[in-house]
């Protein structure tokens, strides 16, 4: 009872309080200063704007899809109330073909260059005729791990696990010589395009030069620490640069075998180098998953490419635009140089990427360690044919593994080295057309997930 009393009294003494401000504030009304209705709509749009910003710009969104669609049925004017409205010039407008971008009648100058901007254009990737096996070459006793054409075109080399170099005829296939010299696995392969030189390296640390008019070793170049996995020449000037497990990357003096430079900073296995005369003249792949551009000059490096998440296993320059691309278990990645800036992913080769190749026409194929290769138009990253490599007959299907590849110096035929101790060679189907393969083309295929 005595609770209850106490109850009612707070309840008493907060309404006379609470009535005794009010008649204070109602006695005070008539000198307060007038309502600014400008200052009092610009309050209320601040606090719109930041309570229900979002939405505002979900309805913009919707209005300007809405003024597309209306733009692409036809000369019909929209219905009233559905216009774009002069503040709505700067929307988001969503992906539409280069068919709504015409002017359409309910657009006003100024509103369809704002749509021109921002109605991206998906470019249609160009016809490429397919690709298949003609020939497969028999010979090698181990995996067949790398492959060089020479200049002119009319022989190439192949090297592998029996330890042994054998060069063969482009036209028919038939071995001309083997080369013995190596104690272990040759890894990589080079003809100079100015000398009669072929250069070799393997997993018993030793890089060879050999006289082809002579067909023997002529110089070593000795400083690796570790299996040297791949190699490459420069095209304009008397280099050599090997890399391999020690991490490094290594510039030699092609005539006084000097080491020039040793390119470190790969805190792994270096399995891919490329060289090329303009800026960055090198540029190497690790398994520490980092692309590397490095300053031949300074023998420093210019740029560290992080994008990838595992290891990089194959470079390859495009043969006559700027640019290269990278080859990763994760994905193909395209790049611009000098300075490495990222262009596209070319994502859908779920295997170990163990290289790369680009012939003239911006065919670019990539091999896989599960034997597969997928063919892409450079351009546009679309993946035009894909093909199961057969594996020689005895083999295990596990031996499908592609471990090398180049196309010839015309670019009509792809040879690759495999893991069932084969070389295949490919070439455009002849009898293809656009009518019977077509271009499965679709502009959903290319809103790719962004990494």
């Amino acid at each position: 009872m005595m609770e209850d009393v106490q109850r009612h009294s707070v309840h008493t003494l907060v309404f006379r309080s609470l009535k005794r401000s009010h008649d204070m504030f109602l006695s005070n009304q008539g000198i307060l200063p007038p309502v600014d209705e400008k200052a009092e709509a610009i309050r209320r749009s601040l606090k719109a704007r930041d309570s229900y910003g979002l939405v505002f710009d979900d309805i913009k969104k919707m209005k300007a899809m809405k003024q597309l669609q209306d733009v692409e049925a036809g000369p019909n004017p929209p219905p009233p109330g559905t216009g774009i409205d002069s503040h709505q010039e700067n929307a988001i407008v969503p992906y539409t073909d280069t068919s709504l971008m015409t002017r359409g009648p309910g657009l006003s100058q100024s509103q369809h260059t704002a749509l021109m901007k921002r109605a991206p254009t998906m470019p249609k990737p160009k016809w490429h005729a397919p690709w298949k096996l003609y020939r497969v070459i028999a010979g090698h006793l181990g995996w067949v791990r790398c492959v060089t054409v020479e200049p002119g075109n009319e022989w190439f080399a192949t090297g592998a696990a029996d330890r042994i170099i054998k060069i063969w005829d482009l036209a028919s296939g038939q071995l001309k010589v083997s080369l013995t010299g190596h104690v272990s696995t040759v890894r990589g392969l080079a003809v100079s395009n100015r000398h009669p030189y072929l250069f070799s390296c393997g997993e018993d640390r030793q890089v060879k030069c050999w006289d082809l008019e002579y067909n023997k070793v002529i110089r070593h170049y000795h400083g690796h620490l570790s299996a040297v996995y791949t190699l490459a020449l420069h095209p304009t000037i008397d280099v050599l640069v090997t890399a391999g497990r020690d991490s490094t990357a290594r510039v030699w003096d092609m005539r006084t075998k000097a080491n020039v430079h040793t390119l470190t900073g790969h805190t792994h296995t270096v399995a891919s180098v490329i060289c090329q005369p303009a800026e960055p003249q090198i540029v190497t792949g690790s398994h520490d998953t980092t692309i590397r551009l490095w300053d031949l000059a300074a023998g420093k490096s210019m740029c560290t490419l992080t994008n990838h998440k595992k290891s990089v296993r194959s470079l390859i320059f495009h043969p006559t635009l700027y640019m290269f691309a990278s080859g990763s278990p994760d994905n193909i990645k395209q790049w611009k140089c000098p300075d490495g800036k990222f262009i596209q992913n070319l994502s859908g080769h779920n295997a170990i990427v163990n290289c790369l190749a680009v012939n003239p026409e911006g065919v670019l194929v990539s091999g896989g360690d599960n034997g597969t290769l997928h063919f892409w138009d450079w351009r546009t990253g679309y993946n035009f044919q894909r093909l199961q490599a057969p594996v020689q007959p005895g083999s295990m299907d596990s031996e499908a593994g592609i471990f090398s590849m180049t196309y010839d110096h015309s670019g009509s035929r792809l040879i690759t080295t495999e893991a069932d101790k084969t070389i295949k060679i490919y070439k455009e189907d002849d009898t293809a057309t656009e009518e019977s393969h077509p271009v499965n083309w679709k502009p959903d295929i290319l809103k790719r997930r962004k990494f």
